[in-house]
């Protein structure tokens, strides 16, 4: 059995942000340590001036549905749920050092969820015996 999770969040987009919170939040409920490691066009939404995760084309139909049933059922942002999970249990999040020195953000342009700036090497020693997903 693994020893923890790890998530390698890339994508930039409100159906990839929903489960990275949900599974965050589940696995920090039972005790599993998380690392998400941020890199690609997920960066953006990882910084104080973050914005707003949008449903790529051809999701845009069931858009207000989602909305609505998230409303419904008091579902908390993927936001809320990330910040739930690391005063829960043992998260981390870390921002992809080379992607955010291509894109010229700096450590102190990320939003306080972040817990540091590490390259690749970092995020796969620490999760070496972790189960691995990427979104």
């Amino acid at each position: 059995m693994a020893k923890g999770l790890g998530i390698i969040m890339f994508s930039g987009t409100a159906d990839k942000f929903i489960p990275l919170g949900v599974l965050t939040q589940t696995a920090a409920n039972l005790g599993v340590p998380v690392r998400i490691f941020v890199t690609g066009f997920a960066l953006p939404y990882f910084t104080k001036n973050k914005p707003e995760p949008r449903f790529p084309k051809e999701f845009e139909d069931m858009v207000p549905k989602v909305h609505e049933g998230m409303e419904r059922v008091k579902a908390p942002t993927w936001y809320d749920m990330l910040k739930d999970a690391k005063e829960l249990g043992d998260v981390k999040v870390y921002v992809c050092s080379l992607m955010a020195e291509i894109v010229g953000v700096k450590k102190e342009d990320m939003d306080p969820i972040v817990d540091d700036v590490v390259g690749a090497a970092f995020f796969m020693n620490e999760t070496e015996d972790y189960e691995i997903i990427f979104i």
